[in-house]
C-alpha cells in the first residue's frame, strides 16, 4: 500500500489546482459570484422583514410573529456557506475544495434548519399557551417544553449530521433510545401531567376563568401550571388536582354554553278546573316569555302528585355567570306568581286528612256533614 505524500506536497498540489480553476473558470466564477450576492442579498432582505414581524406589536399573539421569528433566526454564517457552495458547484470548483465546502455546508443547513424548526415548534406552542392562558401562569410549563423541544431537536441534528458525514450512528440512537426509556419510567407522572397541559393547551377542553364540573366538584378554573390545575370551587375553598387526572375525568364545561336550561316543578290543586289546565301551557309561556333574557320551551301536567298536580315547566335562560342566572330565575318565578294570581290558578302544598272513628265504629269525617249539622236560632 502506497503511502500517502507529505503534507507540504499535497498542500502544493492543491494550491496548483485552485490556480488551475481561478485562471481556467473565471468566467464561471465570476458568474456564481454574481449568483451568490444576488441571493446573499434577497435572504438578507428576507430575514429584515422576518425580524420585523417579529418585533410587531402583539408578535406574540399571532401567527404572523411566529413565523417572523423562524426567519429571523437565518444566521449569517449560514448565508455565508451558501454562498460559498453556489460558487463551487456552479464553477466546478476542484475535489479538493468541493468535497470540504460541501460538508460544511451539510452541516451548516441541518444546524439552520434545526434553528428555524425549533423557533417554529415553540412558537406554535407558546401562541397556543398565550390563548389559553392569557396571563402567564404556564410559564414554568414553557420553560421545561422549551428545553425538552431543544434537547430533541438538537438531538436529531447531531445524529444527521453524524450519519451525513460516514459515521455510523446505530449504537448511538440505540443508546439515546434506552435511555430515553430509562428517564420515561423514572418521571412517567412527570411527563404525564406533562403531556395532559399540552393537551389543555392545544384541545382547548377549557380555559383560565371557565366554570367546569367533574364527578361532584365544581368551580372556576384559576391557573393551568405544569402538573396540576388549580380550581377555585363554587364554595370558596381552592381546588388542587393534577392534570392527567383532570383530563381522564368526563368534563363539563358550564362557561361555552350560550343559554341554561332550567328545568322548573310546580305543583297545582286538585281542585283546578279541567279547562284552566288546558290553558296551562300558555299562561306558563306568556309568564317567562315576558320575563328578561327567558325563552319558553315546555310546560304541561306530568303526573298525579300525593298533594297535587305536578307540572314540570322547561325554559331556557340567557346568560353564563351564577349570580345572574340566579337573578334571572328569580325574576321569572315573580313573573309565574303573578301569572297564576291573575288566572286563578292555586299551588298545592302537602296536606294530610285524618279520619277517626266514634267508638260504636262510626266514621267521624273532617267535615261538617250537613244532614247533622244543628242550625242556628
Amino acid at each position: 500500500m502506497a503511502a500517502d505524500p507529505p503534507i507540504a506536497v499535497q498542500i502544493a498540489s492543491g494550491w496548483g489546482d485552485l490556480t488551475h480553476w481561478f485562471a481556467n473558470h473565471g468566467s464561471r466564477i465570476a458568474v456564481a459570484a454574481l449568483m451568490a450576492a444576488g441571493l446573499l442579498a434577497a435572504l438578507t432582505i428576507v430575514r429584515w422583514l422576518g425580524n420585523r414581524w417579529a418585533n410587531a406589536p402583539k408578535a406574540r399573539e399571532s401567527w404572523r410573529g411566529v413565523i417572523g421569528r423562524a426567519i429571523g433566526a437565518m444566521r449569517i454564517w449560514f448565508m455565508a456557506i451558501l454562498a460559498v457552495r453556489i460558487v463551487t458547484g456552479v464553477a466546478i470548483a476542484p475535489p479538493e475544495l468541493a468535497a470540504p465546502v460541501a460538508k460544511i455546508f451539510l452541516v451548516a443547513a441541518v444546524l439552520q434548519a434545526a434553528l428555524i424548526l425549533r423557533k417554529l415548534v415553540l412558537g406554535a406552542v407558546e401562541l397556543k399557551a398565550v390563548e389559553a392562558d392569557p396571563a402567564g401562569s404556564l410559564g414554568s410549563a414553557m420553560s421545561l417544553i422549551r428545553v425538552l423541544l431543544s434537547a430533541g431537536i438538537a438531538a436529531v441534528a447531531v445524529i444527521l449530521i453524524l450519519a451525513n458525514l460516514g459515521v455510523d450512528v446505530t449504537s448511538l440512537i440505540a443508546g439515546l433510545g434506552i435511555g430515553g426509556i430509562a428517564i420515561g419510567l423514572a418521571a412517567q407522572g412527570i411527563f404525564s401531567d406533562l403531556f395532559a397541559a399540552l393537551t389543555i393547551l392545544f384541545d382547548k377542553p377549557f380555559r383560565k376563568g371557565d366554570v367546569i364540573k367533574w364527578d361532584q366538584n365544581a368551580g372556576s378554573v384559576e391557573r393551568i401550571g405544569l402538573k396540576s390545575t388549580r380550581i377555585r370551587s363554587l364554595t370558596g375553598e381552592e381546588i388542587i388536582i393534577s392534570n392527567a387526572n383532570l383530563l381522564n375525568k368526563e368534563l363539563r364545561n358550564f362557561t361555552r354554553l350560550e343559554t341554561r336550561r332550567i328545568v322548573q316543578p310546580l305543583s297545582l290543586v286538585y281542585s283546578t278546573p279541567p279547562a284552566l289546565l288546558a290553558r296551562l301551557p300558555q299562561i306558563l309561556e306568556a309568564a317567562i316569555n315576558g320575563a328578561p333574557e327567558c325563552s319558553f320551551v315546555r310546560a304541561g301536567v306530568d303526573s298525579f302528585g300525593a298533594s297535587g298536580l305536578d307540572v314540570q315547566l322547561v325554559y331556557d335562560v340567557r346568560a353564563e355567570e351564577q349570580g345572574e342566572i340566579l337573578k334571572l330565575k328569580d325574576a321569572a318565578n315573580r313573573a309565574i306568581l303573578a301569572c297564576f294570581a291573575e288566572n286563578g290558578l292555586a299551588f298545592a302544598y302537602p296536606t294530610q286528612t285524618t279520619y277517626t272513628a266514634a267508638p260504636d265504629g262510626t266514621l267521624v269525617m273532617p267535615w261538617v256533614d250537613p244532614a247533622r249539622a244543628t242550625p242556628k236560632g
